[in-house]
């Protein structure tokens, strides 16, 4: 069951999500540029001074600032949402190993030893016409000692 959030949470995600949204446009881009091109324009007006340009350094900085949060809960949304799709897409294939469900959450030794195992599995892979048929180390290593008469490599 959901946990119930707070309103200025659901407010929060809604204006985060507009101002995503917005910001990743073509015409957010082009505004940007016409900020930039108009602050230019009106550089000798102003006759370059310490105020005109702590204008533009000051509003960049603050967007620039404000967009990494964005930018950051945009992208933490959509890796736990891309992870939970991954996550269902290994929970339901037969043959999948379950050990990749979360893996994400692993530590990086933990995550090194994965990576190990399935570098061992794609050089055995390599060795084979047919890159497909090979689902696991214990599989392949099988198959290729009996496919060149040689016995099967033991590794775990």
């Amino acid at each position: 069951m959901p946990r119930k959030r707070s309103i200025i949470s659901e407010l929060l995600e809604k204006f985060s999500y507009q101002a995503t949204r917005a910001t990743g446009t073509s015409v957010a881009f082009v505004i940007a540029v016409a900020v930039i091109l108009v602050w230019g324009v009106t550089g000798p007006i102003f006759h370059y001074s310490d105020t005109w340009q702590l204008v533009i350094n000051t509003g960049t900085t603050i967007i620039t600032f404000l967009m990494v949060f964005l930018i950051q809960r945009a992208q933490n949304k959509d890796a736990l949402a891309i992870h939970l799709k991954l996550n269902e897409i290994v929970a339901a294939l037969e043959g999948a190993s379950n050990r990749l469900i979360d893996v994400e959450d692993l530590s990086e030794p933990e995550i090194d030893a994965l990576r190990n195992y399935y570098k061992a599995l794609i050089e055995l892979a390599r060795k084979d016409d047919v890159l497909t048929t090979t689902h696991s180390i214990e599989e392949a290593a099988t198959r290729h000692g009996t496919k060149y008469k040689k016995p099967a490599d033991k590794r775990k």
